[in-house]
C-alpha cells in the first residue's frame, strides 16, 4: 500500500538512513564514493537554497547537469523541498533549451558552471520571471551550498502530487512533458525493480543512458536507493571503451543498457577480452531488441539480457523477460500489478497473435500532458492509458514489439512493420544499423525505405558499391520476407539521426527519404 502522504526524498533516500544505512556507499564515482549520508546532507543543502532564494514548492525547478553527486543532490533536493523536478539534457541545442525553459516556466534551473552564460541567454524568455540560474560546481554555489543547513524536513507531499515532469520520447515534433506523481515512481520501484529484477542492497548499478532520461533515473538512483544499494555514475560520453573501463573499475552487477550500446559493445574489436564477469543482469528498453541482437549478446558475453518495455506516461518498466526466463526477440510478460490489453481501431480487444494498439493500467500512471488537454483526453482513458505502441500477444503470454502506430507502413494493400524488415536486415553481415521508414513515391504510395549502417568504418564509397549492395540486401530480404515487404529504396549513412533521448529519429529520416524520391524522380542523384 502505497501512504498518502509521500515524498520521494524521505522514502528513497531518509529511509535507509533511518534504517541505520547511512555508511553505506550510495554513489560511486571515480574520485570518491558518496555515502547515504553524504547525499542526504547535500540534498538538505540544495533544498535550504531553494527555501532561502524563495524558489516555492510546488514550482519548476531544472536539473540540466551532467551525472554525477550533485545531480542527485539536486534531485532528492527539489523533492525534499516541495518543488517539481524537471530533467533536461544538459548538452541539448540551443532552440531545444529555450524551449525547455518557455514551456516549463522554470523558476530555477541547476546547470553545470562552464554552461552558464548559454543557460542564461535561453533563460530569459521565461514567464512569469526569468529563472534564475546555479552554477553547480562554481566556487561561488559551493560556498553557498556549504553555508546551508545539512538538516532539511521534508515537504509533506501527497502522493499525488506532481513530483517529476519527463518529457515524451517522440520522434517528432517538441518533446511534451509528462506530469508524475510521487507514488508513481514508488509503485514501480515495488513491482519491476523489487518484483522483477530481484534488487538487493549489494547490488551496483550503472547505465548507459543518462540520468536525465527516466528509465536511467529509476534504474541507476531510485532502484538502488530503495535497497540500500548504490550506482555509479559518470559524466563522460557513453562509449564501449569507458563503458568497458567503468565495469572493470566499479564492477557492478546490474546494467541499464539500450540496444544502440549493446550493438556497439557486441561489435566492439576487444569485446571477447573484456570481462564482465561482475554482471548478474542486463536490461534493455528504449528501443526495440532484435533477437538476432540478443544473441549476438549472449555469444560474446553470456549475461542474462532482459528486453523489456515502459513508456513516461507509465514511468518505467511494466512488461519484461525475467532473469531464467528470457524469450529473445520478445518484451517478455507483464510485470505483475500492471494490466495490458490490446486493441484495434474501434477499441476492441484483439485475440493472440494479431497486432493491436497497447493500452495498460496500473499505479503508475501520470496525471496527464502539460498544456496538452488533447492529447491527455486521447491517450488517458479513466485507468487506462492507450499508447501508439503496436504489440502482438504470443501464446506463451510473452509480447512482440511491432513499431509504433504511427511507423506501421500500409504497403501494396497490407501491414508491414517496420521491425519485421529490420530485424531481417540485421541479420546480414554487411549491416550493423537499420531503421526502416515509409516514404510517398512519385505515385503518392507509400514504400519502405531502409536507413543502414554499414558494418565496415564507412558506408559504401563508390556508387557502383552503394548500388549492389542495395541491391543485394533487398534480394535478401525477399528472399526471407513475404515479397511486399523488402525496402524499395535503401540509403547508407554514417550513423541513424537520434532524438533528445537518444531514439532513432524516424520523423528525420522519412524527410530524408522525401528527398531522396523526389530526386529519384527528377533523375538526380540521391
Amino acid at each position: 500500500m502505497i501512504p498518502i502522504r509521500l515524498n520521494l526524498a524521505a522514502h528513497l533516500l531518509d529511509a535507509r538512513i533511518a534504517e541505520g544505512l547511512g555508511d553505506r556507499p550510495a554513489v560511486r564515482t571515480s574520485r570518491r564514493t558518496f555515502s547515504y549520508e553524504d547525499v542526504a546532507r547535500r540534498s538538505a543543502q540544495y533544498a535550504s537554497l531553494l527555501a532561502a532564494d524563495d524558489i516555492r514548492p510546488e514550482e519548476r525547478v531544472i536539473v540540466a547537469l551532467p551525472d554525477g553527486p550533485d545531480f542527485v543532490a539536486a534531485l532528492f533536493g527539489i523533492l525534499r523541498q516541495g518543488s517539481v523536478v524537471v530533467m533536461v539534457n544538459p548538452d541539448a541545442p540551443a532552440d531545444l533549451t529555450r524551449y525547455f525553459f518557455e514551456y516549463t516556466r522554470a523558476t530555477a534551473a541547476f546547470v553545470p558552471a562552464d554552461r552558464i552564460d548559454r543557460f542564461a541567454t535561453e533563460a530569459a524568455a521565461t514567464l512569469p520571471r526569468p529563472a534564475r540560474l546555479y552554477g553547480v560546481e562554481s566556487s561561488e554555489l559551493s560556498t553557498r551550498l556549504d553555508a546551508q543547513p545539512t538538516a532539511f524536513a521534508p515537504f509533506d507531499s501527497h502522493r499525488d502530487d506532481p513530483a517529476i515532469w519527463l518529457f515524451s520520447g517522440g520522434t517528432t515534433g517538441r518533446p511534451k512533458a509528462v506530469v508524475q506523481p510521487h507514488r508513481s515512481f514508488v509503485n514501480t520501484t515495488l513491482l519491476y525493480s523489487h518484483g522483477v529484477l530481484g534488487i538487493k542492497a549489494d547490488d551496483i548499478t550503472i547505465a548507459v543512458p543518462k540520468l536525465f532520461f527516466g528509465y536511467a533515473t529509476g534504474a541507476n538512483v531510485f532502484f538502488p536507493f530503495s535497497v540500500g544499494a548504490s550506482c555509479v555514475l559518470f559524466p563522460e560520453r557513453c562509449t564501449p571503451e569507458m563503458l568497458f573501463a567503468q565495469i572493470a573499475e566499479h564492477r557492478p552487477t546490474i546494467l541499464i543498457n539500450v540496444p544502440t550500446m549493446i550493438q556497439q559493445m557486441v561489435s566492439h574489436a576487444d569485446a571477447r577480452a573484456q570481462d564482465v564477469s561482475s554482471l548478474r543482469l542486463v536490461t534493455s528498453a528504449g528501443e526495440a531488441l532484435p533477437s538476432e541482437l540478443h544473441d549476438r549478446w549472449m555469444h560474446t558475453f553470456g549475461v542474462e539480457l532482459l528486453d523489456g518495455l515502459g513508456t513516461a506516461e507509465m514511468w518505467h518498466i511494466f512488461i519484461s523477460n525475467r532473469p531464467g526466463d528470457i524469450a529473445p526477440g520478445t518484451l517478455g510478460k507483464v510485470v505483475p500489478g500492471f494490466d495490458v490489453k490490446l486493441c484495434d481501431a474501434d477499441d476492441h480487444e484483439v485475440a493472440d497473435g494479431e497486432i493491436g494498439t497497447l493500452w495498460v493500467k496500473g499505479d503508475s500512471r501520470a496525471i496527464g500532458y502539460w498544456q496538452q488537454m488533447d492529447d491527455t483526453i486521447r491517450a488517458f482513458r479513466g485507468e487506462w492509458y492507450v499508447s501508439g505502441d503496436m504489440l502482438r500477444r504470443n501464446g506463451d503470454g510473452t509480447f512482440t514489439y511491432c513499431g509504433r502506430s504511427d511507423d506501421m507502413l500500409k504497403v501494396s494493400g497490407k501491414w508491414l512493420a517496420p521491425g519485421e524488415l529490420e530485424n531481417c536486415l540485421l541479420t546480414h553481415p554487411a549491416v550493423r544499423e537499420v531503421a526502416v521508414v515509409g516514404v510517398k513515391n512519385p505515385d503518392g504510395l507509400v514504400k519502405p525505405c531502409a536507413f543502414v549502417v554499414v558494418a565496415s568504418p564507412s558506408p559504401p564509397s563508390s556508387t557502383s558499391s552503394s548500388a549492389g549492395l542495395a541491391e543485394e540486401l533487398q534480394t535478401f530480404a525477399r528472399a526471407r520476407l513475404e515479397p511486399y515487404k523488402y525496402p524499395r529504396e535503401v540509403i547508407f549513412l554514417d550513423a541513424l539521426p537520434r532524438t533528445h533521448l537518444g531514439k532513432v529519429d524516424r520523423g528525420a529520416l522519412a524527410r530524408r527519404g522525401l528527398v531522396v524520391a523526389a530526386n529519384a524522380a527528377r533523375g538526380g542523384p540521391a
